[in-house]
């Protein structure tokens, strides 16, 4: 096979390769549990704001300690946010002064990948480093991670976070639910094991989802009258009951259409549309360089090139 032939045809396939891996990570994305699966419900209401639901991540997922303990309250001072260390944060926020409660209490929401049903950091990943696990659990392959980092951008909850820290071999780090595929175990959390209140409970999402709306009939004036996340990009995993509204709590108020159809959409035409202009630049490279390989061969010697070298005694 000649020179420019051969250039062609790996620069051509090359090009397919990289158009058919977006379809490749979104049919991943459709994968997984569906709206059934597995889930957890968060009770804000029940949460006194421990941060034992931390520790048991951190032991989990063998994160490292933080500087501050985490039986300390100094942590509530500011908003945070989960990352690379800490897959799972707890965050207060004060709840509104009113006339029969002029002391002002506090409202605890912990924090995490909220493993949606339909993720866009599945579909956003070129490579399928990212996918949707039998239960539902969203799950991160280091080994095929090219470190891209679309999952940051789509994520609408802004939670997976990168290792800048690590110059050799970084990771995308975010919480998977505790599921160990390699051991083949599937989503257990250790922070729902651990909330010494119950106000975590994992179990199957439809069962979760009929104890809190059970909760809201029941308790009408304790609850707002809806559950974050049953609806929201198209349904999440974790599931939250709330005392006030969400948006007074640190979640983003979202639309029910899932992220991922927006970004494929975008994403597939981007790869399609850019294949035929990268075939064409890299045929017209080939060419390029195989005239100048043929000029090269066909031009007679310079003068300089014949002239005999001269000797310094």
């Amino acid at each position: 096979m000649s020179f420019d032939r051969r250039c062609f045809l790996t620069s051509s396939l090359t090009v397919l390769a990289s158009v058919s891996k977006p379809q490749a990570a979104a049919n991943e994305a459709k994968s997984g549990a569906g709206p059934g699966g597995v889930g957890c419900l968060i009770d804000t209401t029940l949460c006194i704001g421990c941060r034992q639901c931390e520790d048991a991540c951190n032991r989990r997922n063998s994160l490292p300690r933080p500087v501050t303990p985490f039986r300390s309250k100094e942590v509530f001072s500011t908003v945070r946010r989960p990352t690379s260390a800490a897959f799972t944060v707890v965050n207060a926020y004060a709840d509104p002064p009113s006339a029969d409660q002029p002391r002002r209490r506090e409202t605890f929401v912990k924090k995490q990948c909220m493993h949606c049903i339909d993720p866009a950091c599945v579909s956003a990943c070129i490579v399928g480093a990212l996918s949707t696990a039998e239960d539902g659990a969203v799950v991160y392959n280091s080994d095929i991670c090219i470190g891209c980092r679309y999952c940051l951008i789509a994520c609408p909850f802004q939670i997976p976070a990168y290792e800048y820290h690590e110059p050799v071999s970084p990771r995308v780090r975010k919480c998977e639910f505790c599921t160990d595929l390699s051991a083949g175990f599937g989503a257990n959390p250790a922070c729902a094991a651990a909330c010494p209140t119950e106000a975590l409970t994992f179990g199957s999402r439809i069962r979760l989802l009929e104890m809190a709306h059970a909760r809201i009939r029941q308790r009408p004036e304790r609850y707002e009258d809806s559950v974050y996340g049953e609806f929201e990009v198209g349904g999440t995993r974790w599931l939250y009951l709330f005392g006030r509204p969400a948006s007074e709590l640190g979640l983003p108020s979202l639309p029910e259409a899932a992220p991922p159809r927006l970004i494929e959409s975008i994403q597939h035409g981007i790869f399609r549309y850019a294949a035929v202009p990268i075939a064409l630049y890299t045929l017209l490279g080939c060419v390029m360089l195989r005239n100048r390989r043929r000029r090269g061969l066909q031009e007679p010697a310079s003068d300089a090139a014949t002239k005999p070298a001269v000797h310094i005694e």
